[in-house]
């Protein structure tokens, strides 16, 4: 079954608290996938930073949210109970516990209600009313995917629109700022004739092993075998036997299998999804706009037993 939302999972994670005993968060959640016959495939399913699991954040957002509307107890750190609301609730027999059924709590109606709205302004909607509500940390990360797509889109279009010198400027850089060859040793051939090889790094100081880069600025064809073919055999003229090809497009299948079958060589390809994302992991063309420290509470500094 789908992995449930975080507000659907409110309702069940309180009648689990119903036996009155103290659990913990790992134990109340292993509880609740069994209850909703999870899978290991499901109950592990990572969020898009492969930080934390996907079904453990939504049960830890049910309870923060029904923590706030005072319907659950948190005695200690990663412990859980219910609370005296939270037991009136219960006996209540709600059919639903979302959003929009915590407003009725004071606390809670006030933690969703950031500013009061003045006589023009509609009140602000937490879209509690939505079923398959996603968490805050889900909408966050969603969000910073959406602008990371957008960057490696931007940054494709710019290396395809430049020059094909700066094309090759622009892989030596990013080679270099990966920490391949030497700072300043990269160097771009610039020779007619040279068989397809743009530039050269020298990975140690007395030069005993040379690595040839081919800079491939496609704007939509594929890099293909004859391509490849000729690139391997250029190596040989500077007696090299690594070698990285960079596109800004994509590989045939034939020239991703004619890698596979080289021999005495080693051949690394690149292709523009690949160029876009080690460029911005390796700070190569973009810049950091804004910095967001996402704080969580510090359970060592509440810890009492600690003083």
């Amino acid at each position: 079954m789908p992995i449930p939302d975080f507000q659907t999972v409110m309702l069940p994670l309180l009648e689990s608290l119903a036996d009155g005993r103290v659990w913990t968060m790992r134990e109340v959640t292993e509880h609740l996938s069994k209850r909703y016959n999870l899978t290991d495939e499901e109950f592990n399913e990572l969020l898009p930073s492969g930080k934390a699991r996907l079904f453990s954040n939504r049960v830890a957002w049910a309870k923060t949210h029904m923590k706030i509307a005072g319907l659950i107890d948190n005695p200690n750190r990663g412990r859980i109970s219910l609370s005296e609301v939270g037991r009136a609730v219960l006996a209540k027999k709600p059919a639903v516990i979302n959003m929009k059924f915590l407003r009725q709590f004071d606390g809670y109606d006030e933690f969703t209600r950031s500013k009061k709205p003045s006589s023009s302004e509609v009140a602000p909607q937490f879209e509690e009313e939505s079923v398959h509500e996603k968490s805050p940390l889900e909408l966050l990360e969603e969000s910073f995917g959406v602008l990371q797509a957008a960057l490696k889109d931007e940054l494709l279009i710019r290396l395809k629109n430049g020059s094909p010198a700066f094309f090759e400027r622009a892989v030596l850089t990013l080679l270099t700022a990966m920490g391949y060859g030497i700072t300043g040793d990269a160097q771009l051939t610039g020779q007619p004739g040279d068989g397809g090889i743009d530039g050269v790094i020298r990975e140690d100081k007395l030069g005993l092993d040379i690595v040839c880069i081919q800079a491939k600025r496609y704007a939509e064809a594929s890099v293909g075998r004859p391509a490849l073919q000729q690139f391997s055999g250029s190596m040989d003229g500077y007696k090299a036997k690594k070698g990285v090809i960079l596109t800004t497009s994509s590989f045939s299948r034939e020239a991703i299998a004619f890698v596979d079958r080289i021999e005495g060589k080693r051949v690394v390809l690149i292709d523009g999804e690949q160029l876009a994302d080690l460029m911005i992991l390796h700070n190569v063309g973009v810049t950091t706009s804004e910095v967001y420290a996402l704080k969580v509470l510090s359970g060592d500094f509440f810890d009492e037993d600690e003083v």
